[in-house]
């Protein structure tokens, strides 16, 4: 048997291949893109970007009711996309394993929200595993296929970002397929849920969910190690590595199989030690559930209720006193920025200096909440940046509508923006839409989506076009312009704004990645510093590529991130900035405002 360092995610597809998995269907999202990149270079395995989670969801279960293994895996937010199917599938169950990864990201590193997905293991009764590294990862995702089948059921296996990206030593096992012979056999009361065969279903779930907890007590994943008894701990995935670094010496129970609860066993194990303390991120799941069987213990009484624990928070928070640490100097704070060359960056400029309210999406273009460009005004979710517009419109008065725009990505187009702008056109809307389309799903790292003509396996395949699109939703009024173009991107906003019918504005330049791995050739500007006055409006622009000479007060320019986009060019009032030596000087000057 060989080992190799694996991130969580890479055992999970690991796993998986194991188990014989043969489709694997996900949109990506930090914490959880790497499962899906990873399979894909299983040649044995379909492994597909689908358009949003929903999609994928029901592309993933489909394949388990035909009876071939099937995983679908996503961010925390993404299940709540897929919510409609998850909690369906419980009540059918499967033909052939099929395993639902959440990867959850307490402390919200890139996410919009820290929703704790063990709850809905719970809302849908469904088994629920946790590993707490990465070879638990690969292990976990191969039982939870086994139990799957013989449960008739879907799995639900819940990482997070420290078990999802941190790296540990993993074991390889062979491939084992699962044969299926014959497709299976028509099953209209099983996987048609009318009322009245629903009804007989959700009294199965509860058979089951009986059956479960017998399964629980006994897994052999959860387990005792009882230590000094005057302290010990109930935890599961990443908070067993954390107790284990701050109290070494403590008892743990370590649940690795957490819904249902072996209830039994924890009573058993609290009664051996004098005082027990529930170790979990964010919701009190396992502490509400355990108290309410009168089993005395502490949880969110002692440890923290939100954000991401680590080993000396939880030191702190038991003993009151702060870990005995070596004192290191903290590296300054880095804030998120759009990368140099960036497209998005002179959209932003032009919405500046325009005074528009902007509806901003999730994505790279975020980013534009923060200063200098403090452009975005709201945010909520995938989608959003196209429907709320049409909210706000309404909610105005008909002197203020042309002050609003919403912008999506491509990816983000194709996954939720489209529904959105056909209820603008539906019910007479006048939204100015942003597509912003860099040809990538930038953000988790720049994957395909149906616009770039390219799948997850690599294959060339049929290009989705976003203006016909934007056309058989009935928006008449399209314009595409390159947004590194400040000129006429300014004359398109201010002609689209004022427009009485909806309008949609698409942007088309290659996310800037997409040029470093295709190995493009850049040409970077410098600043003549003779002509340079320190007034600093070009560095409203916020691109890395840009310093500024506190001693001599003049700009300058990194020409190791330099790509030429000319964009803080645009803006400099006395054509400070060079291309090959030559001045850089435009018939018209951009300044965004508050500068």
């Amino acid at each position: 048997m060989s080992k190799k360092l694996l991130s969580g995610n890479e055992a999970i597809a690991r796993g998986a291949w194991e188990a014989g998995v043969k489709i694997a269907a996900a949109y990506p999202g930090t914490p959880s893109t790497e499962i899906l990149e990873t399979i894909a270079k299983y040649g044995e395995v379909y492994a597909e970007w689908a358009p949003n989670e929903k999609v994928a969801y029901e592309v993933a279960v489909g394949a388990a009711f035909a009876g071939k293994r099937s995983i679908y895996a996503s961010k925390h937010v993404g299940l709540n996309v897929a919510a409609d199917p998850f909690f369906t599938s419980s009540y059918t169950g499967i033909e052939g394993g099929f395993v639902v990864v959440t990867a959850d990201d307490p402390g919200m590193h890139s996410s919009q929200n820290e929703q704790d997905n063990r709850n809905y293991a719970r809302f849908a009764k469904v088994p629920l595993f946790e590993p707490s590294d990465s070879e638990e990862a690969r292990i976990f995702t191969k039982m939870a296929f086994e139990m799957s089948e013989k449960y008739d059921t879907p799995v639900l296996l819940r990482v997070t970002t420290r078990v999802s990206h941190s790296k540990g030593l993993v074991n390889f096992e062979d491939r084992v397929e699962k044969v299926v012979e014959n497709f299976p056999e028509r099953k209209e009361t099983k996987y048609v849920t009318i009322p009245a065969h629903a009804k007989p279903l959700r009294i199965r779930i509860e058979k089951r969910f009986k059956d479960l907890r017998e399964f629980s007590e006994n897994i052999e994943i959860n387990f005792e190690e009882i230590n000094d008894k005057r302290l010990g701990f109930i935890v599961s995935g990443i908070s067993y590595q954390y107790i284990k670094d701050a109290f070494p010496e403590a008892s743990v129970l370590k649940l690795g199989f957490t819904n249902p609860l072996p209830m039994t066993k924890i009573k058993n194990f609290v009664d051996k030690i004098e005082k027990v303390i529930i170790v979990e991120e964010t919701d009190p799941i396992m502490e509400t559930e355990i108290k309410a069987n009168g089993i005395n213990v502490h949880g969110k009484d002692i440890i923290p209720n939100m954000f991401e624990l680590n080993t000396d928070i939880i030191y702190e928070s038991v003993t009151g006193n702060k870990p005995q640490i070596i004192e290191v100097k903290e590296a300054p704070v880095r804030p998120p920025a759009l990368c140099p060359g960036c497209p998005h960056r002179g959209v932003f400029t032009i919405l500046r200096e325009l005074g528009l309210r902007v509806v901003g999406d999730i994505g790279c273009y975020t980013l534009g909440v923060l200063p200098p460009l403090s452009a975005l005004d709201w945010q909520v979710c995938m989608g959003a940046g196209i429907s709320m517009v049409h909210g706000l419109e309404k909610a105005w008065d008909d002197e203020n509508y042309n002050n609003i725009v919403g912008m999506v990505g491509d990816s983000t187009f194709f996954h939720s923006g489209i529904t959105g702008l056909i209820d603008i056109v539906y019910n007479k809307g006048l939204g100015t839409i942003f597509i912003l389309d860099n040809s990538t799903t930038a953000m988790t790292g720049t994957q395909d989506n149906p616009g770039t003509g390219k799948t997850l396996k690599g294959e060339i395949t049929n290009h989705v076009s976003i203006r016909k699109i934007v056309e058989a939703a009935g928006v008449k009024d399209i314009y595409e312009v390159n947004p590194h173009d400040l000129d006429k991107l300014k004359k398109v906003v201010s002609e689209a704004v004022n427009k009485k019918e909806p309008s949609v504005i698409i942007t088309k330049s290659p996310c800037v990645l997409l040029r470093y791995k295709a190995k493009e050739k850049f040409t970077p500007l410098t600043v003549n510093p003779e002509k340079c006055i320190g007034c600093k409006i070009c560095l409203s622009v916020a691109c890395p590529a840009l310093g500024f000479d506190i001693t001599n007060k003049k700009v300058f320019v990194h020409p190791e991130l330099c790509t030429g986009c000319e964009v803080c060019s645009r803006l400099c009032p006395t054509s400070a900035f060079e291309l090959n030596g030559e001045p850089l000087v435009y018939e018209n000057k951009h300044k965004i405002r508050g500068n």
